[in-house]
């Protein structure tokens, strides 16, 4: 907890959707006491946890991304466009006055504005196992379609992350990694009959299993964390501190070992 044992103060960034906020507000007991959630903002005009995240207490930002866009009459892609939206967004999140963002099904990549603003104060959860990586160092399983990728290169389990973001997509510490997922035996074998739609339906479903399954419980968990990692306020987590955790299905969380692996 932050020196003067207040509570965290948590910012969400989300996009059409919240995965585990849900799961947060309503059932983590922590809420209060380690961490405080004094904002959600949405980048997206059709938020669908809208009226369930208000009803918590909780108040909603629309910070629409297609507005900015059309303002500036350029695709909501631009980069120059993100930049404007990232600062405007650091004036939101200025105002409730927020300790750590976390990023929750937030579908746009931070830009300078914001990774400066909110240095080593921004946790991200990603749906699969940022310890696997190529030989050159990088990151196995980036980006949006990270469940496909996983499925299709064979792996038979995935597993989400909870890691500190920085300016390369994925790639920062990671705090806490979820329990497996195992990839089911239909996807392998869509895979390997090329029923295409058989496997789409397969991959959708296993990563909606660990958005619902798992989010929840990360969530409260790394907010946990980072509350014990960030001594004072404006300062960035302490990852000595926070350190690195592997996460169980009932919550608790053990110290992390794991080796990363290389291919």
């Amino acid at each position: 907890m932050l020196s003067g044992a207040r509570p965290l103060r948590v910012a969400v960034l989300c996009s059409g959707r919240a995965p585990g906020l849900l799961h947060l507000l309503n059932r983590d007991p922590r809420r209060g006491a380690a961490y405080e959630v004094v904002c959600c903002v949405t980048s997206e005009d059709g938020f669908s946890e809208r009226v369930d995240v208000e009803r918590r207490g909780v108040p909603i930002v629309v910070h629409s991304i297609g507005g900015v866009g059309a303002a500036h009459g350029v695709k909501r892609t631009d980069r120059a466009v993100r930049a404007v939206y990232d600062r405007r967004t650091v004036e939101i999140l200025d105002r409730y006055g927020a300790d750590l963002v976390l990023l929750d099904g937030y579908l746009l990549v931070l830009t300078a504005p914001m990774l400066e603003a909110y240095d080593g104060r921004i946790v991200n959860l990603h749906h699969s196992d940022l310890s696997l990586r190529n030989r050159d160092g990088s990151v196995r399983y980036p980006g949006l379609r990270a469940v496909r990728d996983a499925i299709l290169a064979g792996e038979r389990e995935t597993r989400a992350s909870a890691h500190l973001v920085t300016a390369a997509l994925d790639d920062g510490p990671v705090l806490l990694r979820s329990w497996p997922f195992a990839v089911p035996p239909l996807a392998r074998w869509a895979h390997q009959h090329d029923a295409a739609d058989v496997l789409k339906s397969a991959i959708w479903a296993h990563q909606e299993w660990m958005l619902r399954e798992a989010w929840g419980p990360m969530m409260a968990a790394v907010l946990e964390l980072a509350a014990v990692g960030m001594d004072r306020p404006g300062q960035p987590i302490d990852r000595a501190l926070a350190g690195r955790w592997a996460l169980a299905p009932d919550g608790s969380f053990t110290p992390d070992g794991v080796l990363v692996e290389s291919i």
